[in-house]
């Protein structure tokens, strides 16, 4: 749960370190003081679009920190370890958005996409409004209510998946099917490449090979020629190397003591002298078995022609030709079995069909199980809340010819207002205020099941008063005690309920608006109290009254405390 939140420059807070207890919190204050900044401003750690004019006139940055108790999360600490973000019980959101516009978000001092930021915020808080009423008319809305109070959310996640496979196997099977005639002209042409490119029958580095032949050949008359003249070189008994190098280390041996420059160049001599008998043995021998064969020439270059040619065929280089042939030849094997890879496209999506159907009928029956709770449960808060004659009802409309990624399901919450009257859209047939107490029990019930231990509302009860607003105070008090519970309000009722208060303030000048938030109790709880039961001038009979709601509320607990669990 939320334990600490820390605003810095944000609208028209200066600064502002808040702790946060469990239970019920009820911030109040006057019109336009900044009941809802706080909450804007929690909203920001949570991934909510940042806005420049955020930003407190003439501070270059706002800075928000929200600090939560992850113990009992299970969800968010695993979310947290999967992610290398998780330190111990405790997480940091933070939130930095400069006057330009631009932000930054972090999850325990690690920079993280909005992404992140928003996937975290919803293990973490449930944030009710007051526009929220407005969503109930949309049947999606209705779906996901039902899910999430049936705690379908993995199974509904399975089958929007299995929806997803399902239809990619169907077009995989639907494009080779209708694509039977051209898959028949392609396999023809496969065929004749690869029975081309076998006859070449081109072997592993045979075409290096080749190439370096060919130009052996093509210059062998130069290379032989060549040859014979360095051995002629190398015997001529006058002017020949080896001769020469002979006579030169005769006498270079004739000297007794020679200084060790001539014995150095003595060695070398000797060495070359027999390097150059060595290489004239090898050039012998070459000589000898050396054979011109222009027919060999003929058969190289007609067995390079023949490589070059397909290449050029196929536009790619001589070397390619090998993985060239491995390729068509897999296509050709793939398409060669063309009407067995048909029937297996089509058993798989079939295969892919069948599992997300009963996915989607498993669905459908905790559907149907969950709505007759949920709408019981709806109906039991409008008692409640003084719409004794307003009934909701939970249609499902299953029909497999209308599968989609949602399952087999037209949900919608349907709602009578009068006795008698058939259940209708609410669109149709709730009023304003109607709706606004409708969505208020639609809220509760489902925050009643919800996995976040803290659940904002923020002004759930405008259009509401009197024993009304009095039972919605009760329910929002029996939240928090199972929990925590931020309630953003203006009716005393709401507000007397809370077990901590918060009451925000707006201090102006000339120059600058600031807003702050203080916590109070005892007296100044009983006077902001009357405050918003009689407006600015305070009564004894205003403040009477609030002590007494004060202490109804505080017996109220006492007997809550009371009864079995």
């Amino acid at each position: 749960m939320l334990t600490h939140l820390s605003v810095q420059n944000f609208t028209l807070v200066d600064r502002l370190e808040l702790e946060v207890d469990p239970g019920m919190t009820a911030i109040t204050g006057e019109t336009g003081a900044g009941k809802s900044i706080i909450l804007d401003a929690l909203g920001l750690t949570l991934g909510d679009r940042a806005e420049s004019d955020r930003v407190r006139a003439g501070r270059a940055r706002a800075d928000i920190c929200a600090t939560f108790d992850v113990s009992a999360i299970k969800h968010a600490q695993h979310w947290l370890a999967e992610h290398d973000l998780s330190t111990d019980d405790e997480c940091l959101l933070r939130r930095v958005v400069t006057k330009e516009g631009r932000s930054r978000g972090y999850i325990n001092g690690q920079p993280v996409p909005l992404t992140q930021l928003r996937q975290l915020g919803e293990m973490l808080i449930d944030i009710h409004s007051q526009h929220a009423h407005q969503s109930l008319l949309h049947k999606d809305t209705h779906r996901r209510l039902l899910d999430d109070f049936g705690g379908h959310q993995k199974l509904a996640r399975q089958c929007r998946q299995e929806f997803k496979d399902w239809q990619a196997a169907k077009q995989r099977y639907e494009e080779l099917r209708d694509n039977v005639e051209e898959a028949g002209a392609r396999l023809q042409l496969l065929r004749y490449q690869v029975q081309e490119l076998e006859a070449l029958e081109l072997q592993e580095g045979e075409l290096q090979q080749l190439e370096t032949e060919q130009k052996q050949l093509a210059n062998a008359e130069t290379i032989l020629g060549n040859c014979q003249a360095i051995v002629q070189l190398c015997n001529d008994d006058e002017m020949g190397l080896t001769s020469g190098i002979h006579r030169a280390v005769h006498l270079l041996g004739q000297l007794g003591d020679k200084p060790q420059a001539l014995a150095s160049a003595e060695e070398l001599l000797q060495s070359a002298q027999i390097q150059i008998q060595e290489a004239q043995s090898e050039l012998d021998h070459y000589v000898d078995s050396f054979e011109l064969d222009p027919m060999r020439l003929r058969e190289v270059e007609d067995r390079l022609s023949s490589c070059y040619d397909i290449a050029r065929k196929h536009r790619i280089s001589p070397e390619e030709l090998l993985d060239l042939q491995q390729r068509l030849s897999e296509e050709l094997a793939m398409l060669d079995g063309g009407d067995e890879m048909l029937d297996k496209l089509q058993a798989d999506a079939t295969a892919a069909r069948d599992a997300f159907m009963e996915s989607a009928r498993k669905l459908t029956r905790k559907r149907q199980a969950a709505a007759k709770k949920l709408q019981t449960a709806i109906n039991a808060q409008l008692q409640e809340l003084v719409m004794k004659n307003a009934k909701v009802a939970i249609e499902l409309d299953t029909d497999e010819n209308n599968a989609g990624s949602q399952g087999l399901d037209d949900i919608e919450f349907l709602v009578s207002t009068n006795p008698g009257q058939p259940p209708k859209s609410l669109a149709k047939i709730a009023s304003g205020g109607e709706l606004s107490r409708i969505s208020l029990a639609i809220q509760v019930v489902t925050a009643q099941s919800s996995t976040t231990p803290t659940l904002v509302f923020d002004e759930v009860d405008v259009g509401i008063g009197g024993a009304t607003a009095d039972v919605v105070g009760q329910l929002l008090r029996r939240l928090g005690q199972q929990g925590q519970v931020i309630c953003v309000t203006h009716l005393p009722q709401v507000a007397s309920k809370g077990h901590q208060h918060l009451l925000v303030h707006k201090e102006t000048d000339s120059q600058s608006a600031q807003s702050t938030l203080t916590p109070i109790e005892g007296d100044e709880k009983i006077m902001e109290i009357a405050r918003m039961m009689g407006g600015q001038e305070l009564t004894r009979q205003t403040i009477a009254h609030a002590r007494e709601m004060l202490d109804l509320a505080a017996q109220e607990t006492k007997e809550a405390q009371k009864e079995p669990a």
